[in-house]
């Protein structure tokens, strides 16, 4: 069988060091004669002390460095404005980025907009944005979203809808992947982050339109890692061994799907972050179990070599296999700890046709899904998940 034609497009360099953070400074230096650093992230590792060993090492290496502590989940544009505006003001070339995937995010933007005239508002959409960016540098704290290695931004643009960017210029420089900044994660938001990175690989492996190859080996590494070592992170926060697997997992699923886009789940998670506030990897766990299971009809035989990659044993046909895929998620979801149904994170049912409404824009992904998902059928989804 000849191989469909595809492109492959990553970071230009990761590293993965332990403790790498608290080096930061020497490291940009070899890297960047940039010296003047604007470190965009949040008051919560702000206060849990995280930034103050890597400023230090910045300023340390000859580095003039501004913090933008002001990112917030789900962040909406005004956040985006302000950063780039402290970018403009600082003089900054050299964008840093430490967080979660919303820090990760502003980041990605802040360096596009400091370095040219582009209105945000022109650059939502595939491949929208004109200009170059400043160099870009970004580092993890959780090991979910892949934002680090993606060429995507999700940004809050009303009172409940989300939006994307997605261009070549949002892929950074390099990435560090230090576990140690993982390691004070507490566990739901391990289990969280965690879940959403196996959706990353999972949709990844069965996207419809641009599964590739090497999306395909990166996604079945990634769940092989995450999937055995999910419960151990979340019951053992320290466990250096679960941290620095969870972290590479995370970043391999998303080197997938930013070449083998996401699907359903995420289109299905979006509103749920738009309307409820509920974490994005929280949301994406939620709807993981209905529409790994709506979907196995056409997915049975990729599910089936995915219950190969997690190690479950035993035979069977296709069907049984992808039933034992499927069943192996639910299991794992279980033992991780996070909620399992939409009602006991305070959604209501009388909102899930609202829900399933807002769900049908998220057109860019839903394409993406083994079979067609309507208005209807994403109102099943959520009464499932219910």
């Amino acid at each position: 069988m000849s191989m469909n034609p595809f492109e492959f497009r990553t970071v230009a360099s990761i590293a993965v060091q332990w403790g790498g953070a608290r080096a930061l400074g020497e490291s940009l230096a070899a890297r960047f004669s940039a010296r003047s650093a604007l470190l965009i992230t949040d008051k919560g590792l702000v206060s849990a002390g995280l930034i103050a060993p890597v400023l230090a090492s910045l300023e340390g290496s000859g580095f003039r460095v501004t913090v933008f502590d002001s990112v917030v989940a789900d962040p909406p544009e005004q956040i985006v404005h302000a950063c780039a505006g402290v970018a403009a003001d600082a003089g900054a070339d050299i964008i840093i980025g430490l967080g979660g995937g919303s820090s990760l995010d502003i980041a990605k933007l802040a360096a596009v907009l400091a370095a040219g005239s582009q209105p945000l508002s022109e650059m939502y959409g595939i491949g929208k944005v004109t200009g170059s960016r400043l160099p870009l540098v970004l580092i993890p704290t959780t090991a979910g979203t892949g934002s680090e290695v993606t060429n995507i931004a999700i940004i809050t643009t009303g009172e409940t809808t989300k939006m994307g960017v997605v261009a070549p210029q949002l892929y950074a420089d390099f990435v560090l992947l230090d576990a140690e900044l993982t390691v004070g994660l507490p566990p739901l938001h391990t289990a969280a982050t965690g879940i959403d990175a196996m959706v990353h690989a999972i949709e990844a492996y069965t996207s419809k339109h641009k599964k590739n190859p090497l999306s395909d080996a990166l996604a079945r590494e990634a769940l092989r890692l995450l999937s055995a070592n999910l419960v151990a992170a979340c019951r053992s926060g320290a466990d250096r061994s679960a941290r620095e697997a969870m972290l590479l997992g995370a970043t391999l699923a998303g080197q997938a799907f930013a070449n083998s886009p996401v699907a359903a789940v995420h289109a299905l998670a979006y509103p749920l972050g738009g309307h409820y506030h509920i974490p994005h990897g929280l949301s994406n766990a939620l709807m993981l179990e209905p529409v790994l299971r709506y979907n196995a009809s056409a997915a049975a035989p990729l599910y089936a070599e995915l219950a190969d990659v997690v190690g479950i044993a035993g035979g069977g046909d296709v069907r049984e296999r992808a039933n034992a895929f499927v069943q192996f998620m639910v299991d794992l979801m279980e033992q991780s700890g996070a909620p399992r149904r939409l009602r006991d994170v305070q959604v209501t049912e009388d909102s899930l046709p609202r829900l399933a409404a807002d769900a049908m824009l998220q057109t860019r992904l839903l394409m993406n899904n083994p079979i067609d998902v309507d208005e209807q059928a994403a109102l099943r989804l959520y009464q499932a998940a219910f």
